[in-house]
């Protein structure tokens, strides 16, 4: 009709006892605002048959033609600019037009179940389906895959910061903000639905959003097997949550990641492929209780992984070591290596972080005497090129933080507790240098925080013992290299101030192949270019790669 001015639906979709009539009344109190509190009631009761103390009523009172309701009530016309609609996901039910979604701005409520379950018992008693979790992870995708992504706002960033969650949720939705949204008059509202005096009590004393209570109730322990089941829906959706100033939760952006294509991944973890962020071991996992694990780098050219068996005879070496029990065999790992890279179509310019923990404790301690479910294999795979600059070389500095002798902890072991190698990394990022150099009890050089090394002098090549260092199998790829290419080769104690005078100076590992060196503490090696011997060794490696690893099945080069 002329003159009828066309209304802005705005969809609010949330579980119940999710502070969803507190946010209704704040809607509410906008000049521009009609409000509807659950206009699909009617017809979830009447299709799936549950039973309120108010069903008669309600029915008789409420259209329970859903596709009528979202028609002529939902989307009819209207006074004010906007309408706002609050929905519980789970009245979603079968057999709505989907012109519910279609149409209209949406936003996706969330509160921890946590939070939710304990209020919900004294209504109802509590199910999966009366959460509908699930059926707002449904709408929320949904709504995605249609092109209309919904904001996502916590229950917990409403409480702790009321304004600002409320602004963003404004500007999301394309409306402007009013201050008249932060307070409202206790007592029951004309807008109340049917349902107001059974489920309403608590928000009628209320008039306005309220800090949560500092510490929670004792959680019902005959609750907690639908709190496992509800939690990982309300954690999917969290991921979404905007961050709307430095007062929400976290002042730090989403950092951006070093290879965007490594943002959806799939892990090993156990026995199964997970999602990046499902990709997670237990809190009592011995790799979380005390660094209790050994792991290895591996890396994939052309469809194959180079060194595969020698690695995973350093991580069988390095469990026993350990005294591991129940350790997967080598095939086993082998198919968990090959189903993770297949499942990520990592063919080629890929690495792997391969970890075997000594598994999950059945207590949090020390003792491996707890270990009693096994190890815990985790095969991580990234798309990763070589971390280190190849070609212009990069630079050390030398740390203080020796590295582990024999006596202490032996570093042919390769576990995973590094804080001595990260405390070494750390002096090197403080001194803005790639790496650092590692020192033995002595002063001889050992290692790099991450590499072994090696020098050229004179046309000899030498590198240290591997006494306090890992004997990586990078080093013993290119000291067999070095014998190939008819170069002298020496292992020996070797002091800093030959690697400061050395002429040519190199680091090997899976993640940086052969790296140059172009300057050690501040002194220049050579004339600071990358040095003959290195990049005949460099070429000699490279041409090893792409001849020889173990093929992936399933992968045919093209």
């Amino acid at each position: 009709m002329e003159g009828e001015q066309k209304i802005v639906v705005i969809n609010s979709w949330s579980a119940p006892r999710s502070l969803s009539t507190s946010l209704m009344y704040s809607f509410a109190q906008r000049d521009d605002m009609d409000i509807l509190d659950e206009p699909l009631y009617a017809n979830f009761l009447k299709v799936t048959g549950v039973d309120r103390p108010y069903r008669e009523e309600l029915l008789s009172k409420m259209e329970s033609d859903g596709n009528k309701v979202v028609q002529e009530v939902v989307f009819g016309p209207g006074e004010k600019k906007y309408r706002y609609c609050k929905h519980m996901a789970k009245q979603r039910v079968p057999g709505l037009t989907n012109d519910l979604l279609k149409k209209g701005k949406h936003f996706i409520l969330i509160r921890n179940p946590l939070d939710i379950l304990p209020s919900l018992d004294k209504v109802v008693p509590p199910s999966f389906l009366e959460l509908g979790l699930s059926d707002l992870v449904s709408i929320y995708s949904e709504l995605c895959q249609s092109g209309n992504k919904p904001p996502v706002v916590d229950v917990a960033d409403l409480q702790a910061f009321p304004e600002a969650t409320l602004r963003a949720l404004c500007e999301d939705l394309g409306i402007p903000f009013q201050p008249s949204m932060l307070k409202w008059d206790a007592g029951p509202k004309p807008v109340d639905g049917i349902w107001a005096p059974w489920w309403y009590k608590s928000v009628h004393k209320s008039t306005c959003f309220t800090p949560a209570r500092a510490y929670p109730l004792p959680f019902p322990i005959e609750l907690y097997d639908l709190l496992d089941q509800s939690l990982p829906f309300y954690k999917f959706l969290k991921r979404y949550c905007r961050q709307t100033s430095s007062f929400l939760k976290s002042p730090l952006p989403p950092p951006s990641l070093p290879v965007p294509a490594n943002e959806k991944l799939l892990a090993w973890v156990g026995d199964e492929l997970l999602t990046r962020e499902s990709a997670k071991v237990s809190v009592f996992d011995s790799v979380v209780q005390g660094g209790d694990a050994v792991w290895e780098g591996l890396r994939i050219y052309q469809g194959k992984v180079f060194k595969l068996n020698e690695h995973l005879d350093r991580m069988f070496d390095s469990a026993k070591a350990l005294a591991f029990s129940n350790v997967p065999n080598r095939e086993e790992i082998k198919e968990a290596i090959f189903k993770t890279l297949i499942a990520n179509g990592m063919f080629d310019n890929a690495h792997i972080r391969l970890t075997l923990t000594r598994g999950k404790k059945v207590t949090s301690g020390m003792s491996p005497g707890f270990n009693l479910y096994g190890c815990t294999l985790i095969v991580l795979a990234e798309w990763k090129p070589p971390v280190y600059d190849n070609l212009k070389g990069i630079t050390l500095i030398t740390a203080t933080t020796r590295r582990n002798s024999p006596n202490n902890l032996d570093s042919k072991i390769h576990h995973n507790n590094l804080l001595n190698n990260i405390l070494a990394k750390v002096e090197g990022n403080f001194a803005k240098a790639d790496d650092a150099i590692m020192l033995d009890k002595d002063g001889f050089v050992s290692e790099t925080n991450a590499t072994n090394i090696f020098l050229v002098k004179k046309g000899r090549v030498l590198t240290p013992h591997a006494d306090y260092c890992l004997p990586g199998i990078t080093r013993a790829t290119v000291m067999d290299l070095v014998v190939k290419e008819n170069l002298i080769l020496e292992e020996r104690r070797i002091s800093l101030s030959e690697f400061h005078a050395a002429d040519e100076v190199w680091t090997t590992g899976t993640m940086g192949e052969l790296s140059p060196v172009v300057m050690i503490d501040g002194r220049i090696i050579g004339d600071g270019e990358v040095g003959p011997v290195t990049r005949r060794l460099q070429k000699a490696y490279k041409t090893l790669t792409e001849s020889s690893g173990e093929p992936i099945p399933t992968y045919s080069h093209t």
